[in-house]
């Protein structure tokens, strides 16, 4: 026999890296204090990237627990959705009383304030009253207080998508969107049917919806079906019930008016897409899709990053009008206009503009107004198209 050279490839599971920080998401996982994986503990945060990094701390697919089993499940669809997705997991011990989601901000403040979409699992609690939409949009909102803005995905039980309340969305509710859908096949379906969940707590499809968010642009919606199919096959709501058995009224209801995520079949199309890209908003708000929230939350991250530099400097006035002088209102608009400038570049926004009004007294005030206007790039989500017979064209 000859020499020979064998080389065999091995899928070194190198994680894929992405520009920018749209990309940066957190998981929230409530769960019994028993059913917490070791791991996690002493350290209940923990920056995961491959689903190697995830079953090395213990969240594996044959856990003792049927929890971390469904948390294996989210990732795994995340990581399968968006290989390059920077992930951040914490996982916490469910409280008893009242939920207050303080973890977000735990989850948040170990990130550095860099996290852009959380997902929240909450499947064995049940969504009533609105009231944790109200915690959750209360704890998103001081984040962006503290310059550490995100969107906020939950995911509760759905105990039966036929009596589920219609009623929750509303004003101030722009940071929260709730996941009602789940896959109605594969590995969801399995854990649906497990016999370690009795308490038929939903699955959700969290991981999916999140590994989606990461990977869409800021101004893309999720529901873009070019884009953004969900591989799953057979889709479902989170009481496990198929979505094609469901009448098509309720349906439009859970859409139109509840303003929940869920997937949803389109005749001529394999597979299935999200039905849309809604916040818990109001439907006439300027942010009820995700993607207006994202969008402003990336200006004005990047506005803040360009002028926070310019605090404590001196601005100059015409000495004989007591006005701005025209050199420092142009280059604090110049500055202003920075990121936004990038942003439309990358086909974020349409079109921007900074102004500042020269009237100003700063000499009085200190404080210098400066009033920005983004144009957005719209979402095209119906086509209405005409069609007949001519006798000529």
């Amino acid at each position: 026999m000859g020499t020979s050279l064998a080389i065999k490839r091995e899928n070194g599971n190198v994680p894929k890296s992405l520009p920018g920080e749209d990309h940066i998401t957190g998981l929230v996982f409530y769960m019994a204090a028993a059913d917490i994986p070791d791991a996690f503990k002493t350290e209940r945060v923990q920056a995961l990237s491959t689903i190697d990094a995830a079953e090395a701390a213990g969240i594996t697919a044959d856990a003792g627990s049927w929890t971390v089993r469904v948390l294996h499940y989210q990732l795994s669809e995340l990581y399968r959705l968006n290989p390059a997705v920077s992930l951040y997991v914490g996982i916490f011990e469910k409280p008893q009383g009242a939920q207050t989601f303080a973890e977000l901000k735990t989850v948040q403040n170990f990130a550095g304030g860099r996290i852009r979409q959380m997902g929240v699992w909450c499947g064995d609690v049940a969504l009533a009253g609105g009231d944790d939409l109200t915690t959750l949009q209360g704890v998103a909102e001081a984040l962006a207080e503290e310059e550490a803005e995100l969107s906020v995905v939950y995911a509760p039980k759905v105990a039966s998508v036929k009596q589920l309340a219609v009623n929750l969305a509303g004003e101030n509710k722009s940071r929260v969107s709730v996941v009602i859908g789940q896959a109605g096949s594969g590995v969801g379906a399995e854990l649906m049917k497990d016999k370690g969940n009795a308490t038929k707590a939903s699955v959700s499809g969290l991981g999916i919806v999140l590994g989606l968010l990461s990977r869409a642009k800021v101004h893309q919606s999720i529901a873009y079906i070019k884009e953004f199919p969900t591989g799953v096959s057979l889709p479902a709501f989170g009481d496990g019930t198929l979505v094609r058995d469901v009448d098509k009224a309720l349906i439009e209801t859970l859409d139109n008016t509840g303003r929940y995520l869920f997937f949803v079949t389109h005749t001529g199309l394999a597979g299935s897409y999200m039905n849309d890209s809604h916040t818990m908003d109001s439907g006439i708000s300027d942010y009820a899709a995700i993607e207006s929230v994202r969008t402003m939350d990336k200006a004005v991250r990047g506005i803040r990053t360009y002028m926070k530099p310019e605090l404590g400097g001196n601005v100059y006035v015409d000495a004989a009008t007591g006005q701005l002088a025209s050199y420092t209102v142009a280059h604090l608009e110049t500055v202003a206009n920075q990121a936004l400038e990038a942003m439309e570049r990358a086909g974020e926004l349409s079109g921007y503009k900074a102004e500042i009004d020269p009237a100003q007294d700063v000499a009085s005030t200190g404080t210098v107004e400066i009033v920005i206007k983004n144009v957005a790039v719209p979402v095209m989500r119906h086509v209405r198209i005409k069609i007949g017979f001519a006798k000529s064209v």
